[in-house]
């Protein structure tokens, strides 16, 4: 698949919630997870990570975090980001 213009789609998946402890991610609350959205590169997906995790500065046990979703639909590519 490609977006117009021809450039290769390269999904992110950016999604956080509050960890139970700060030495492991594991979530309190598996319902409470903020799913931000998906995005079509690494640094749209950047900017809506620093963004949320900005916005959540103030909880030392919120974290988001950004999966790259093309490397689990398609693990043989060697695809940079």
């Amino acid at each position: 698949m490609t977006e117009s213009g021809g450039k290769k789609q390269l999904l992110h998946l950016v999604f956080g919630g509050e960890l139970e402890s700060l030495d492991e991610v594991q979530f309190r609350d598996l319902k409470d997870l903020d799913i931000v959205g998906i995005f079509p590169d690494y640094a749209s997906a950047l900017t809506a990570w620093k963004a949320k995790a900005q916005s959540t500065v103030d909880n030392a046990h919120m974290r988001y975090f950004i999966v790259h979703m093309h490397r689990l639909l398609d693990p043989e590519s060697k695809s940079a980001q």
